[in-house]
């Protein structure tokens, strides 16, 4: 079946993915997520056509119940082809198996069509200026409102992908005047047109936009948007990160093999392959690319008693800084010319590698917590001393 799967994949992707839809190819990913979006949208459409949105996603939801053989099988084949960034990630990765596992029966039924159609777009209200890597200490507010049932929401989030261009944002707020940490909060479903919401980009120095702060000020979420029950938001959010570090590695370790390729490519050609620091970086790269990969498919794998496999805690950590590294061999690798501006766009593709790779020990869980998290949860290791989270 996966070899079948694999020739399918590998058609349809050459059959769609030409003509108007070839500019998208390589493009779309992390440090260039605002890139053609209209036409990425379009994408999302022809995907959904073909059935390829959701694959995982069991049959009864508008998915093909792959199994996570056959979603690795369509994530490499994807990234070979060069499929661009998905504009519908955060829905179908994120949410929609966040609604499938715990939402209502009347939030599937309103939220996971227009996911899988690639109709509706979805951005994730995590991360606060004050809370970025410690989620515990956000401080965005929901009061609840006897008057309309509503949940009134104001604070602000941050470092919110595609927040511009998505329909829909789910948020974690605090709804229980006091609560501090883990406790009292709220998971919320919340349209971003609409009153009391307002986006402003965040310039990165790569020129793009691609991240967003986002501004509640009484904004509305329905009692009905609410995943579980208030006060069981930090479970809920919890999940979803569990989602979050799922099949969809496989394509991204696919889109660092490309990196790795061009880089060797443009060595062979400039000479920088002769040289033999530059050659024992990019063996090392290698190694830690199928280090990478074999981590991934041992957590895919899962442990056969249920128990969550403490590798998956430490595999953040090493591709961050795995791709961060590349970044900085792809510009030895051009050498002086990574800092004149070329024709080339192999050239342009590897500085914006080197740009973007910079905040990978950042985002996500920076470096210090990710080790945190390996000494705490995983070596059962003292717990660091906390500040005051009131």
């Amino acid at each position: 079946m996966s070899d079948a799967l694999r020739t399918e994949v590998r058609d349809w992707m050459e059959t769609n993915l030409a003509g108007r839809f070839e500019p998208l190819r390589h493009r779309g990913n992390a440090g260039d997520g605002d890139a053609l979006p209209e036409l990425r949208k379009e994408w999302e459409r022809v995907l959904a056509d073909g059935r390829w949105t959701c694959p995982g996603w069991p049959k009864e939801w508008g998915g093909r119940g792959l199994s996570v053989a056959e979603q690795i099988v369509f994530q490499e084949e994807y990234g070979r082809a060069g499929g661009p960034g998905r504009m519908g990630h955060i829905g179908e990765g994120l949410i929609g198996p966040t609604l499938i596992a715990f939402g209502t029966n009347d939030q599937k039924e309103r939220f996971l069509a227009g996911i899988r159609a690639g109709t509706e777009y979805w951005c994730q209200g995590y991360s606060e200026p004050g809370a970025g890597s410690d989620l515990a200490n956000i401080r965005t507010r929901a009061r609840f409102d006897p008057a309309s049932g509503d949940w009134l929401v104001s604070g602000q989030k941050v470092w919110t992908s595609l927040a511009h261009l998505s329909d829909w944002i789910f948020v974690l707020a605090r709804c229980e005047e006091g609560s501090v940490g883990r406790n009292g909060l709220i998971f919320l479903l919340m349209q971003l047109n609409q009153p009391g919401v307002e986006i402003q980009p965040i310039r990165q120095i790569g020129g793009g936009a691609e991240f967003n702060s986002v501004f509640f000020d009484g904004a509305r979420a329905r009692a009905a948007d609410i995943v579980g029950k208030p006060g069981e938001g930090w479970k809920i959010a919890m999940a979803l990160l569990g989602f979050e570090r799922g099949i969809s590695t496989l394509g991204q370790q696919m889109a660092f093999a490309q990196e790795l390729n061009l880089i060797c490519e443009i060595a062979r050609e400039n000479g920088a392959a002769h040289v033999p620091e530059l050659r024992l970086r990019v063996a090392r790269a290698w190694a830690g690319l199928r280090a990478m990969r074999y981590l991934a498919m041992r957590v895919l794998s899962g442990d056969p008693s249920g128990e969550t496999l403490r590798e998956t805690l430490g595999y953040k950590y090493h591709w961050s800084n795995w791709h961060r590294d590349l970044g900085k061999l792809a510009m030895d690798v051009l050498g002086p010319d990574a800092n004149v501006v070329s024709d080339d766009p192999r050239h342009e593709r590897l500085r914006q590698l080197f740009l973007f790779s910079r905040a990978d020990t950042i985002y996500g869980g920076t470096n210090e917590i990710q080790l945190n998290i390996i000494a705490e949860q995983g070596l059962a290791m003292p717990r660091e001393p906390r500040g005051n989270l009131s």
